[in-house]
């Protein structure tokens, strides 16, 4: 299986402008989130998809892969169909794709490793991370998105309520009494379906929530999930930086 990881690295954030550059203990973000990807050994390459100049002359600089790509995508997958199909018109050929989240400064490489192991089963698409729930706060937090899988970790919904909902008991005491998970925003998927998803309509499930992947899971692509024990952080704005201070 030959892997090609892309760091979709979009400059304009209304939340966080430049956010690939903030330099944290040293080194900018979008470095150390290619540096983390280059440590698993799975991985064939490793390429910065990016809109902006000042993105590709920098990761140029310290001698990282960079594509410039489109300012009007909407999402990471989006960037990512418009490398694979560059890269297909110049002959190269990856059987999986890696969208690694460019706001995860520390991300592990065994997470990307596990991720990949999905694909030892032909019948998956699309792959995901997922974590356990313990702390009865997330469920009410519309911000972390929850997921349901079937007996085989095929994910059945993504949403941004409690789900699945506990009848007759407080939300306070679900986690201890029912299995609930996190999505972790990193995907796989196969090479030669990402033109597909990025051209499906819109789903009315994905409208509501406003999270792609329902769009995928309603025009019936299988999403396998796998269950990580460990936690990432994710830089959506400046504040978020105080989580990792104590980084190196």
């Amino acid at each position: 299986m030959k892997v090609l990881g892309i760091i979709p690295a979009r400059y304009a954030s209304s939340r966080f402008p430049g956010k690939p550059l903030v330099v944290i203990n040293g080194k900018t973000m979008i470095r150390r989130v290619y540096e983390q990807a280059l440590k698993c050994r799975e991985m064939d390459q490793v390429i910065v998809a990016t809109d902006h100049e000042t993105i590709r002359n920098h990761v140029a600089a310290f001698g990282g892969e960079v594509m410039m790509t489109s300012a009007k995508h909407r999402s990471g997958t989006e960037r990512c169909a418009e490398v694979i199909t560059q890269l297909t018109k110049k002959g190269l050929q990856f059987d999986t794709v890696v969208n690694i989240q460019g706001d995860e400064p520390f991300i592990d490489p065994l997470q990307i490793s596990q991720l990949l192991s999905c694909f030892n089963h032909p019948e998956t698409d699309i792959a995901t991370l997922i974590l356990k729930i313990d702390t009865p706060a997330l469920l009410s937090d519309s911000n972390i998105v929850k997921v349901v899988t079937d007996v085989k970790g095929k994910a059945l919904y993504f949403s941004r309520s409690a789900i699945p909902f506990t009848r007759g008991q407080d939300m306070s005491v679900w986690p201890t009494t029912t299995s609930y998970y996190k999505h972790i925003g990193i995907y796989g998927y196969r090479a030669n379906l990402l033109p597909e998803i990025v051209a499906l309509p819109v789903a009315p499930p994905e409208t509501a929530e406003s999270l792609e992947q329902l769009r995928w899971l309603w025009h019936g692509y299988r999403i396998q999930t796998q269950v990580t024990t460990i936690e990432s952080i994710a830089i959506d704005i400046p504040a978020d930086l105080l989580k990792i201070t104590n980084k190196t």
